[in-house]
């Protein structure tokens, strides 16, 4: 589960002039893109929760579990950047098709993988889909509308997100719950195909096309090492513990901080050559920026960690109801929006950096809390006894969220905003795949091989809490990180004007 979704790189300006202001068609686009992207958000959330569901029916190990999350995470991460470019290049509404019928096809594999390795591969297939649509949301938008309607089109985005946030977990463990014509979890992926074929046939027909007049060319060599980095990196460390930690596992870790560097090397060459890297270097000399872009990844990291474990620790160790661990966490979506909204809107103005650093200890408040309570309750605690310490949490994440990548883009010129904004949804969705992968040693490896039923309960709880007890560190090494952040907003910065060019602003989809 993730909140933190923006598309992977702003529009330019669109080559065709957008539709006239009386065009009720935009409308109608409107409705579709943003239909598009809450069905994004709702089947990464919606996942989650029938995680347990999937193991229980599908016999699925620790690593397929973990990369039913993680393959989606790290698909969607190391196609973003491209996916906006394709964007750009070739037609915004022709990629955004493209993608929403892929993602469809991905949908139907998932909802009938015949075992888990289809459905792992199912879902990376999906994250790979997801990458191509989603990034031409705001590109759409930004190419159908003028500029004095777009304050309320993100408005509207706004509360798409946050209806989102909400439903996905509830919505996932409805369907999972009511065993719909005995298809146990498969429904949470199959009711996105009447979903995606009204977008696919209404889009052809509402969308209006556009494309960047001047277009960067695709850095596929990028793409490669980034992938291949980080899947040299996440994939031992998913099996790590079920293989007993080989050697070839470290050397492939090892490995991936080689593949950076010879990463690092090309795009440093291919900048000078073309000007089109996938990862623009330059960006790092900027603080706040490079502060940011950690920030984010460590951010993701500690979400990809508490959002598995959580789900494991309600459905397998306490062995509650997927419709009950659903509802259980209804209070932390609704804190998570309310703060977030306060946050943007009246906090962050007034107080700047500390309101986010505020967020990072509110949330370790909540972990620590939640910790406590899971010890001192043990196997008897109840939804409403959670609800404290998920409130608190949702509150400390909401504070984070919202304003997190204005204060990372608050530095960086005009001419770089794109790539950066490119760079900091893709490093924390790399972020969350990294924490996926990291379940296996901060809950699984706790945990003996062989449990008896009796055991189980107990070493989940035991295990939950000592992920929870990571989770609140990573909580204070953001704060820390925090401070190379401005310590205002750019616009509240006195004389920003004359020193960090002026941008158009984009929401950041939670």
């Amino acid at each position: 589960m993730t909140f933190t979704q923006t598309p992977g790189t702003p529009p330019a300006p669109p080559a065709s002039p957008a539709p006239p202001a009386g065009d009720r068609r935009r409308w109608f686009a409107l409705a579709i893109v943003m239909t598009a992207a809450f069905m994004d958000l709702v089947d990464v959330t919606i996942v989650n929760i029938a995680i347990p569901s999937i193991q229980r029916d599908e016999g699925a190990s620790v690593s397929q579990i973990q990369w039913i999350t993680a393959g989606y995470a790290l698909a969607f991460a190391a196609g973003l950047i491209t996916g906006g470019r394709l964007g750009d290049i070739h037609g915004r509404k022709r990629v955004f098709l493209i993608g929403i019928a892929g993602f469809t096809l991905a949908s139907a594999l998932c909802g009938l993988a015949a075992n888990p390795e289809m459905l792992v591969a199912s879902r990376i297939l999906q994250g790979a889909m997801a990458a191509l649509m989603v990034p031409q949301v705001l590109s759409i938008v930004h190419a159908t509308f003028p500029a004095h309607e777009r304050g309320k089109v993100f408005g509207l985005f706004g509360a798409i997100v946050g209806l989102g946030a909400v439903s996905g977990p509830l919505l996932g463990a409805l369907l999972t719950e009511w065993n719909l014509f005995g298809l146990e979890w498969r429904p949470i992926f199959l009711i996105n195909l009447p979903v995606g074929i009204a977008g696919l046939v209404l889009g052809s027909r509402f969308i209006t096309e556009s494309k960047a007049p001047r277009a960067l060319r695709l850095d596929l060599v990028g793409v490669a090492l980034v992938t291949l980095g980080m899947l040299m990196l996440v994939y031992p460390l998913t099996r790590g513990e079920e293989l007993d930690w080989p050697l070839w596992g470290f050397l492939s870790m090892a490995g991936s901080l080689v593949v950076l560097a010879v990463l690092v090397a090309y795009e440093r060459r291919k900048s000078a050559r073309d000007g089109s890297p996938l990862v623009e270097l330059s960006l790092f000399k900027v603080k706040s920026f490079a502060a940011g872009i950690a920030v984010q990844t460590v951010f993701g990291i500690a979400l990809g960690v508490f959002f598995l474990v959580w789900t494991l620790y309600m459905q397998v160790g306490l062995g509650w109801t997927a419709l009950r661990a659903g509802v259980t966490g209804v209070p932390f979506s609704i804190a998570v929006s309310v703060a977030a909204g306060v946050s943007v809107q009246l906090l962050v103005p007034r107080f700047g950096r500390k309101v986010l650093q505020a967020g990072a200890l509110v949330m370790a408040a909540g972990v620590l809390l939640y910790i406590w309570e899971s010890e001192r309750y043990g196997l008897g605690i109840a939804s409403w006894q959670m609800a404290l310490p998920l409130t608190v949490m949702g509150v400390g994440m909401g504070l984070i969220v919202a304003p997190l990548t204005d204060a990372v883009l608050s530095q960086v010129p005009r001419e770089h905003a794109g790539a950066a904004s490119g760079l900091i949804n893709t490093v924390q969705q790399m972020g969350n795949a990294l924490g996926l992968g990291l379940v296996s040693v901060v809950f699984f490896g706790t945990m003996s091989d062989h449990l008896a039923p009796a055991r189980l309960g107990a070493a989940y709880a035991d295990a939950f809490q000592n992920a929870l007890g990571w989770v609140a560190g990573v909580m204070g090494v953001i704060f820390l990180l925090m401070f190379a952040l401005p310590k205002r907003p750019a616009q509240h910065v006195e004389g920003a004007g004359a020193e960090e060019p002026a941008r158009e602003k984009e929401p950041a989809l939670l």
